[in-house]
């Protein structure tokens, strides 16, 4: 009894302990120490502890919702508090999560989204009140689990494709693919493709099902035979997709499959037999289409056409495809003639583009006949050459036959012939037989002759009023119809001084054109070849030289020059030649030249210099007598010229009489005053004032403003020698004109004769009137400018 007491007593402090440690196990359930050491003291931590991410569920309602709680060992030597930063805190997405800073929980704020977030990445730090770290941040990792909260989709609100027709069972046609937003790790994304309808178009055309698909990768193929494209244009098939499987979310699509034609059906002709049409002498031109069927697609190459054409050896004809109505065009490429062949028969055949199916009907290909009948047309004149040639010399004889036989007609029609263009009028055709001959002899010089070529053109035209042209080309030979010129005709030849005389170049010119004119034969006469002969230099130049040494003068030659032409012309010409001395640069020089020129033992030039220098002393001497003389006559006034001397008498008012050139009214031997009288008012005296031819001389009148038949002083008439007695023979002359009473004096009005009638000018005889100035009107002096202002007020100062 008493051992089973102190049994009891030692078991019941035991489950005590047990019961204490059990309890403090389950309040730290949930709770992490990510900064919990081994064993006690300082020791060295190798690597921090790994903790495992936090799952958590996205779209969750509890919220907020308690995560985690972490706890530092920090907590049992002082306070400790809890931050959290990181993406879903601080960072965006922000405030998805927060922590209790006391107590270390991490709570989510709102519920999450995995197709937004599927994870976060956080960091823990353990403080102090004052903030310093007590532990190194460590890192939490929390993952948001899916849920089947999206639907699967198709990548496209409808698919197409196509399908050849009469495909087999198990043909792939096309694949189809959709997407679910959930987590592809789960069975929220596991797909299924399913066909939940089919519809026919043409509706109900085929009711049986066609197609099927792979439900794992939307494969669609045929399951049945029966795709007939004369039948059944295309299909229109209702598509679903699952996730989970095919158990859960759902999503719906349309796919259009199009029955694609094959060439199983060959093109027929609509008839066996064509006639057709055509006009003779055209080409390029349509004359008739052929019909084909297919019951092929329309518009594709199973359908188009290409036609060929057999039994046309002379290839007249070729067929082409109208792309809009696949008809079969036939053309004229090659012109055809009635008279050789009045109507052709054609073989057609015709086959697709595209080469045809296998599994078309098989069937002898189309073939047709086209029976081709040639209408006849009045042809135009055929040339039986064009251009035609004609080669003639140039100086052709008139009416010399060039051409004939140059034009028929097809339809063996009469022809007339006419030239069109003929600009020198050289030619005439025959209106009947279309001969052409030469009207007149032709011009290679003409202007219209381009590279010894003359073009015409010669129209024809028969009795149906249908025209041709031709061009006539008549290529000219030159002929030798014009004789070489020699030039020059006259020329210099230096006379030989101790040397060969270099001669006369002398050359020829001839209006033929090779090989009618150059190279040139230039030779002198045998009876007049003594003296002079003649040296050729080339095919165009020949030198003229003295055989013996004649002299100077001048010499007449006679040169004779030829052709190369066939026959050669010859023409004959006298040169005159001056035979002189020349001098270095091979110029005729003067007789005083030549002898100058001459060898006489002393250099030109220094002769030239020798006669210069004696020029100018004799110019220093004359200089030196004329200026020694004038100091000793005439004193000369500082600041006055040489002729100018001691008078000052205004030169202005010294009166000449020259008596040397004549005129005047005092010349009675040069001229004939009676000129100047008015024939109405001549005084009346015995014979005529004019020495006309069988009329006899009188006596002129005199002057009735001068004395006359008084002795005149002589003026001096020989000018001086000497340049200082110039103003000596001015004064003179001034004393002779002051002392002679038969010069009116320099102030005294002269008296004008009547010099004509019919002048426009007024007469000057008011001068000389005996009006007074107040008679006078000298107005229309002002509008003669302000130079005789001065004047009309000097005569009139109102």
């Amino acid at each position: 009894m008493a051992e089973g007491m102190l049994m009891v007593c030692m078991l019941v402090p035991l489950l005590c302990q047990v019961w204490i440690a059990a309890e403090s196990h389950h309040k730290e359930e949930g709770v992490l120490y990510p900064w919990k050491h081994q064993g006690t003291g300082v020791v060295r931590v190798k690597r921090d502890w790994i903790i495992p991410p936090i799952r958590v569920l996205e779209n969750s309602k509890q919220v907020p919702e308690d995560l985690v709680q972490i706890k530092s060992d920090k907590i049992f030597t002082g306070e400790v508090i809890y931050k959290l930063e990181g993406p879903g805190v601080d960072q965006d997405p922000k405030n998805l999560f927060e922590i209790d800073d006391k107590t270390g929980v991490i709570r989510s704020k709102r519920p999450l989204d995995r197709e937004r977030h599927n994870s976060f990445t956080l960091k823990a730090f353990a403080l102090s009140p004052s903030g310093e770290r007590l532990e190194n941040p460590t890192i939490i990792e929390i993952v948001v689990l899916d849920q089947n909260d999206n639907r699967p989709n198709f990548t496209q609100r409808q698919f197409v494709g196509s399908v050849p027709e009469f495909s087999v069972p198990g043909t792939s046609v096309m694949s189809v693919s959709a997407t679910d937003a959930d987590d592809p790790m789960t069975e929220n994304a596991f797909l299924s493709y399913s066909i939940i309808g089919q519809e026919s178009i043409p509706a109900n055309a085929v009711t049986k099902t066609m197609f099927g698909i792979n439900n794992e990768t939307g494969a669609i193929h045929t399951r049945d035979v029966g795709l007939d494209r004369e039948v059944v244009k295309s299909f229109r098939l209702k598509l679903q997709i699952a996730d989970m499987g095919g158990m859960g979310l759902t999503g719906e699509g349309v796919a259009i499959i199009h029955v694609s034609d094959i060439n199983n059906h060959a093109p027929q002709f609509s008839r066996d037999m064509y006639e057709m049409r055509a006009v003779e002498n055209r080409k390029d031109y349509e004359i008739g289409r052929v019909n084909v069927t297919d019951r092929d697609d329309r518009g594709e190459g199973n359908w188009e056409a290409k036609y060929f054409i057999s039994n046309d050896p002379g290839g007249h004809f070729a067929i082409s495809t109208d792309p809009g109505s696949n008809e079969g065009v036939l053309t004229v490429v090659k012109p055809l003639d009635y008279e050789a062949q009045v109507e052709h028969v054609l073989t057609l055949s015709v086959e697709n583009v595209n080469r045809l199916s296998d599994k078309s009907p098989n069937l002898p290909p189309s073939i047709a006949t086209v029976a081709v009948t040639v209408l006849n047309e009045n042809e135009a004149p055929i040339f039986r050459e064009d251009p035609i040639k004609i080669v003639v010399p140039e100086s052709v004889l008139p009416g010399t036959l060039l051409k004939s036989n140059i034009a028929f007609d097809p339809d063996h029609l009469d022809l007339r012939y006419e030239f069109s263009r003929d600009p020198e009028r050289w030619l005439e055709i025959n209106r009947v037989t279309g001969d052409i001959t030469a009207r007149r002899s032709f011009n290679m010089r003409s202007p219209n002759v381009r590279n010894n070529i003359y073009n015409a053109v010669v129209k024809v035209t028969d009795a149906g009023d249908v025209s041709s042209t031709a061009t006539v080309a008549i290529t000219l030979k030159e002929t030798n119809d014009f004789p070489p010129q020699l030039l020059p005709l006259s020329g210099t030849v230096c006379r030989a001084a101790g040397r060969t005389s270099p001669g006369m170049v002398v050359t020829a010119v001839d209006e033929d054109l090779p090989p009618h004119a150059a190279p040139f034969t230039f030779g002198i006469p045998d009876d007049l070849s003594i003296n002079w002969t003649l040296n050729q230099v080339n095919d165009t130049h020949a030198v003229l030289q003295p055989l013996v040494e004649l002299q100077a003068g001048e010499y007449v030659v006679t040169v004779s020059v030829s052709d190369s032409g066939s026959p050669a012309l010859s023409a004959y010409a006298q040169v005159n030649v001056t035979l002189c001395v020349c001098n270095y640069f091979g110029d005729c020089k003067s007789e005083v030249g030549a002898v100058l020129g001459s060898s006489v033992g002393i250099n030109f030039i220094a002769l030239i210099i020798i006669m210069a220098s004696i020029a100018l002393l004799l110019l220093l001497l004359l200089l030196a007598v004329a200026v020694t003389h004038c100091g000793k006559r005439h004193h000369i006034k500082k600041g006055t010229g040489l002729l100018v001397g001691e008078s000052e008498d205004d030169i202005r008012d010294n009166v000449f009489n020259y008596d040397e050139q004549g005129g005047g009214e005092e010349d009675e031997n040069a001229f004939n005053i009676d000129l100047l009288w008015n024939p109405h008012d001549a005084p009346s005296t015995p014979g005529s004032y004019y020495p006309g031819r069988g009329v006899p001389g009188g006596k002129q009148p005199l002057r009735r403003d001068a004395p006359h038949n008084l002795p005149s002083p002589i003026y001096p008439r020989r000018p001086p020698a000497d340049p200082t007695d110039i103003e000596d023979y001015i004064n003179d002359g001034l004393e002779a004109a002051d002392h002679d009473p038969n010069v009116p004096p320099y102030d005294t009005a002269l008296i004008y004769d009547y010099e004509g009638e019919g002048s426009l000018a007024g007469s000057f005889s008011s001068i000389a009137s005996g009006s007074s100035d107040e008679d006078q009107d000298y107005d229309y002096l002002n509008d003669w400018g302000p130079r005789f202002q001065k004047l009309a007020n000097m005569f009139d100062p109102r």
